[in-house]
């Protein structure tokens, strides 16, 4: 009898969703059911966190809906923890704590990359990172809690550490977060009059001779200057050493107190792929891919035969390429720079993400069709970051834009290229909302704790032992 094949899909981001939402459109009820496990029942729009940060774009308008918008595809909340694809088989973790096991014919591994720590003392305990939107949701809460607090206290050390962000890392992440907080702290001090704007500090901290890396040298050092322009520092060649206690000891010998620390310093291999999964990896933990996004080599692919039968005219046993991946958690061949081994692979990140995801939706279908699967292949559009509210860049080639107009392009095509007209119209009518009425300050770091005024009844809560500890009661 007929089986109709069912295609796992790990991991719910770019890649992932797009795969899913595409293979809806392509694929009848009757070709294949699709299940797509991640443990947020959202995809998170990333190119937008930084305007999160900033409080240009309300939260829940980055989050794009995996239920509302993939109408056929059945969602699983959890993680998954390891994959035997010699059983066909994905061990998960559900958010409701259960161990469960699901069987699948096809897997399309999509579960993206983590964060990149070091053993920094202090890091683990103090710092945020930027890669989810409760992440920017605190970051923004943190500098405005910080505002309220530093208002109250006297000049000195608490006061100084309160007024400080520092930024761990100058990529993408790194620079747009940081310009973006920058904006809205000068904006937010106005509203202050207990606090001298120059009693900001904001330091962004790179390892390396440069910010940006995907952008040229000279749009780098623009980029530095006028960052510079509006107060803050950028410490280059530098790494941090210590963040103990929220004291910042950077490489240079300079050690300053920093309520707010964000490490944006580059993201590692998810660990479920790199170290629990039979599947081939690299030397960095991602999967190999050859340049149809079919898990293998050529040498070495990874397919498996199962049967259609009964055989007739019109299906049979035949072979069928069953492991599929892409986006950040896979090395993808960039066939625009080179078309034969040894390759160089695409750049992680969204442009890349976004366009594989389709082009998994396509090459499923055509194998499940009895077709060949075509490569991957796109030329980048080029690249545009936001640097604040009214300052941006974008770079194509040699041309480069820099100021309004490159902070104009920069928001015009990331809101055509968020998915659905839904989320792009939500989007749009929060930057005109602001736009006449200006940014909204209110912190709502509380949110964190919904409990404690119910659970306290009004009484005072123990006085906190740590600074760790002020900035949570506050």
């Amino acid at each position: 009898m007929f089986r109709t094949p069912q295609i796992l899909i790990v991991g719910g981001g770019y890649a992932g969703f797009y795969a899913a939402w595409h293979l809806e459109k392509r694929l009848k009820r009757s070709e294949a059911s699709v299940t797509i496990l991640d443990p947020r029942p959202y995809m998170t729009y990333q190119p937008f966190l930084p305007e999160v940060v900033g409080g240009s774009i309300e939260a829940r308008h980055v989050a794009v809906s995996l239920r509302r918008h993939l109408r056929r595809t059945t969602v699983l909340s959890g993680r998954a923890t390891s994959i035997d694809h010699s059983s066909k088989s994905v061990e998960a973790r559900m958010n409701d704590g259960r161990d469960v096991s699901l069987s699948y014919d096809v897997i399309v591994v999509t579960a993206g990359a983590v964060t990149r720590t070091f053993p920094v003392p202090g890091i683990a305990e103090t710092a945020l990172g930027l890669k989810h939107v409760e992440e920017a949701v605190a970051i923004r809460d943190g500098l405005l809690t910080a505002l309220d607090r530093a208002a109250d206290l006297p000049k000195g050390p608490a006061r100084s550490s309160a007024l400080t962000v520092t930024f761990v890392g100058a990529g993408y992440a790194g620079v747009e977060g940081f310009g973006e907080l920058l904006s809205l702290s000068q904006a937010a001090v106005k509203r202050y009059p207990e606090i001298d704007p120059g009693e900001l500090s904001f330091h962004l901290v790179e390892a390396s001779e440069r910010v940006l890396p995907e952008v040229s040298a000279k749009t780098g050092e623009w980029v530095v200057r006028s960052l510079e322009r509006r107060g803050a520092r950028v410490h280059l060649r530098t790494t941090v050493t210590s963040a103990v206690g929220g004291e910042v000891v950077l490489s240079s010998g300079e050690r300053f107190g920093s309520d707010l620390i964000v490490w944006t310093a580059g993201t590692a291999a998810n660990p479920t792929i790199a170290k629990r999964s039979d599947l081939p990896v690299n030397a960095r933990g991602l999967l190999i891919v050859r340049p149809d996004l079919r898990v293998g080599t050529d040498d070495h692919p990874v397919t498996d035969a199962w049967a259609m039968g009964p055989a007739s005219a019109t299906r049979d046993a035949w072979g069928r390429d069953d492991a599929w991946a892409a986006g950040d958690n896979a090395a993808v061949p960039d066939l625009s720079r080179t078309a034969s081994p040894p390759y160089v692979y695409t750049v992680p990140n969204a442009q890349h993400a976004v366009r594989q995801g389709k082009r998994l939706a396509r090459n499923i279908t055509r194998t499940l069709r009895g077709a060949a699967p075509r490569p991957y292949r796109h030329r980048s559009l080029g690249t545009v970051a936001t640097l604040g509210l009214g300052t941006g860049v974008f770079e194509a080639g040699p041309v480069a834009i820099r100021g309004l107009l490159g902070w104009l392009i920069h928001r015009g095509y990331q809101v055509l290229t968020i998915p659905t007209w839904e989320r792009k119209i939500r989007v749009a009518a929060g930057w005109l909302t602001a736009l006449f009425l200006g940014r909204d300050i209110v912190s709502l770091a509380s949110v964190q704790r919904p409990r404690q005024e119910f659970v306290s009844g009004g009484r005072l809560a123990a006085r906190p032992s740590s600074q760790t500890g002020d900035a949570d009661a506050a």
